[in-house]
């Protein structure tokens, strides 16, 4: 339900998830991921770097981290962590989501998004 809210495009220029029809790999992920696609998924926030980090920074829910394994929801803003020659895009954020509810976490993303 979270990935079909933020598909809209209304919270970010890419939604990397591979549940999704549109991803480039749904056809591999729909036949090797039988009991469902995870909880991992990535987001390009429109914007750049900045726009990233204010969201990052207005989550309450969500937790930064490195790694992104756990039951709480977790969000990393990648870039930071290899550097800008890395390639990583600015505005990409890595997400794992918890057992958090959903609409929880769908409230907390929203109004991060109000910050850019």
């Amino acid at each position: 339900r979270l990935v079909s809210d933020w598909s809209s495009d209304v919270c970010s220029s890419d939604l990397l998830y591979p549940g999704l029809p549109g991803h480039k790999d749904h056809t591999v992920a729909k036949a090797q991921m039988a009991g469902g696609y995870g909880s991992l998924m990535s987001v390009q926030t429109k914007g750049g770097k900045e726009e990233a980090l204010k969201v990052t920074g207005a989550l309450t829910l969500f937790q930064r981290a490195t790694s992104l394994g756990g039951t709480e929801s977790l969000i990393e803003h990648r870039r930071s962590i290899e550097g800008e020659t890395s390639g990583i895009p600015g505005n990409l954020l890595r997400l794992s989501l918890g057992i958090e509810h959903i609409d929880d976490l769908i409230a907390d993303f929203d109004a991060a998004l109000k910050a850019i």
